[in-house]
């Protein structure tokens, strides 16, 4: 409700510029990195995951009223950044946990299932973000400042409730592995993981956030509402393939999976770079859908296929740790690509989706050339 309408609140109410809204973006993800990274190896540890979890949503839920309050980027910076801190937190002891429970043989279908779920609230999010649009200003054209805190304030409801359910449902399981309380060291991960993490460097590098491609859709024409229905396509498709992606990914090795997902991803992006109406950035947006089903939940089950139990908190913090802090960099040349160098070279808003797709092919040659092993292949 909040996250993929802030780019418009930014731009059609605060007149951010887009290398503004790429810096906000960037460094809120870039600043949950370092603490993805010593949260993760912080639950290997002290052997507990559940209660840095329940921390990481507490703070997320806790910064969202400041959106209701900003009336400058810097109000909408602190707020985003707050929330990013909270997912810092929680993300990888949350990722540990669902490895901790799972068998082996079921691993992909865990984190697929994970993300079925977690893009199923997004859907249902988006559906009542889009009820609340239509009805306070008929699908609007742009983003107006009330309609952008009314949604604020239907989101706080369910964030409180992850919260207390994550609190009394959830189960710590026992980790099992070495006694000794690990050290901050990443030779312990292995080469194998060490090499996944560059390639995934190499990919992210390329991607910059989505609020570009929101921003691309509203360029083209689309709507506030068309855009919100967009949204909601992109998460259903998200959430139906996630969960067949995984047990897929269990029977015929992740790195199929997930190179499937990527060569979606640079064909679309190809797309977007070319497209030439609103409809053309609403079929893409939805095929984008398929390649985050195909791609994320089964990297998350590859990272814990790679490393040992005891080490899965620090592997997953520094596997998030670098998707964030390669999105500084990433959010910050799409903008500059888009409003600056794109318009110098002749390619204006297409740029960064040309650059996105570029990175995406030569990840994909790294990926090709690596040898992951008979235990993830």
């Amino acid at each position: 409700m909040i996250i993929n309408t802030l780019p418009l609140f930014l731009k059609n109410v605060l007149g951010v510029k887009t290398s503004v809204i790429g810096l906000i973006e960037g460094v809120a993800e870039s600043t949950s990195s370092f603490v993805k990274l010593y949260s993760g190896w912080l639950s290997d540890k002290l052997k507990k995951r559940k209660l840095l979890a329940v921390l990481g949503y507490g703070i997320s839920t806790l910064s969202k009223p400041l959106f209701y309050f900003a009336n400058s980027w810097g109000v909408v910076a602190a707020a985003r950044w707050g929330d990013r801190i909270g997912k810092g937190v929680r993300t990888a002891p949350r990722d540990a946990l669902v490895a901790d429970s799972t068998p082996d043989s079921q691993r992909g279908f865990a984190f697929g299932f994970h993300r079925a779920a977690d893009t199923a609230g997004a859907f249902f999010g988006l559906l009542i973000g889009l009820a609340i649009v239509w009805y306070l200003q008929k699908g609007g054209g742009e983003m107006l400042a009330g309609t952008f805190r009314i949604l604020v304030l239907a989101s706080l409801l369910p964030a409180a409730a992850a919260v207390v359910i994550l609190t009394l449902a959830a189960k710590e399981t026992l980790i099992s592995g070495a006694s000794r309380l690990p050290r901050f060291a990443f030779k312990p991960l292995g080469k194998r993981f060490r090499y996944f993490v560059i390639i995934i460097g190499v990919f992210e590098l390329g991607n910059s956030s989505d609020a570009f491609i929101i921003l691309r859709a509203q360029e083209r024409g689309l709507s506030i509402a068309g855009i919100l229905a967009m949204l909601i396509a992109f998460n259903f498709v998200y959430s139906v393939i996630s969960l067949p992606a995984g047990k897929l990914s269990d029977r015929i090795g992740r790195r199929r999976v997930i190179m499937a997902g990527w060569a979606l991803y640079a064909m679309t992006y190809l797309g977007l770079a070319q497209a030439r109406s609103a409809a053309h950035i609403i079929i893409l947006y939805v095929i984008y859908g398929a390649y985050y089903g195909l791609s994320y939940g089964t990297a998350k089950a590859l990272v814990a296929d790679l490393v040992p139990p005891e080490s899965r908190g620090l592997a997953f913090g520094t596997y998030n740790a670098v998707l964030g802090l390669t999105d500084l960099p990433a959010s910050l040349l799409a903008g500059i690509l888009w409003s600056g160098m794109g318009q110098w070279a002749g390619f204006g808003p297409a740029a960064p989706f040309y650059f996105g797709a570029a990175m995406a092919f030569l990840a994909l040659l790294l990926f090709a050339l690596w040898k992951p092993g008979p235990a993830s292949t």
